[in-house]
């Protein structure tokens, strides 16, 4: 059986609310890392691009990025993909569109900081740890960065037709309400 088709594009006010549902879904609901919103102060920042991808005709995953500086550091975070889609390419397709977002943007370097279980992910990805393990939120992280000039192009199946229901947000077996 073929995989079905991994869109991955620049979220809008039409499905902003569910980058916002997934994160809450696995940051807050399923991880507990945060108690009631993992929604913080760079989320309001003008220049935040926040990303969404589908697989078929279901939400699958979201990241968020943003500049740094005016020097070209970037940073990547808020990787969340929905349990259901782990096991197919949603998180590598997610972490190549925000890198060649950011490059396109006139980036050169993003960084990210990568639960452990996630750094052998991003190796394999192209990138590589940048510095010592330390706790966020109470789990063990690893600062990690990447050459932007070893980004994809940006050339992405855009937003694909997907259904929303008063509010809620399809995520494939399930309804969600946005946080």
């Amino acid at each position: 059986m073929t995989d079905p088709l991994i869109a991955v594009w620049r979220a809008d006010e039409t499905n902003l609310a569910a980058h916002f549902t997934i994160r809450h879904r696995v940051f807050v609901n399923e991880q507990g890392v945060l108690v009631f919103t993992d929604v913080d102060h760079w989320d309001a920042h003008a220049q935040v691009v926040h990303v969404l991808a589908a697989r078929g005709h279901s939400f699958a995953g979201t990241v968020r990025l943003y500049p740094l500086d005016n020097c070209g550091r970037w940073r990547g975070d808020r990787l969340a993909v929905l349990k259901q889609h782990r096991s197919s390419a949603v998180g590598a397709q997610l972490v190549r569109f925000a890198t060649a977002t950011a490059a396109v943007h006139g980036g050169r370097l993003m960084e990210a900081s990568v639960q452990l279980p996630n750094v052998t992910f991003f190796e394999r990805l192209g990138w590589r740890c940048d510095g010592s393990v330390y706790a966020y939120l109470g789990l063990p992280h690893q600062p990690m960065i990447f050459d932007l000039s070893k980004a994809p192009p940006l050339d992405w199946p855009g937003c694909p037709d997907l259904p929303t229901l008063d509010g809620q947000v399809d995520v494939g077996n399930e309804v969600l309400c946005p946080a």
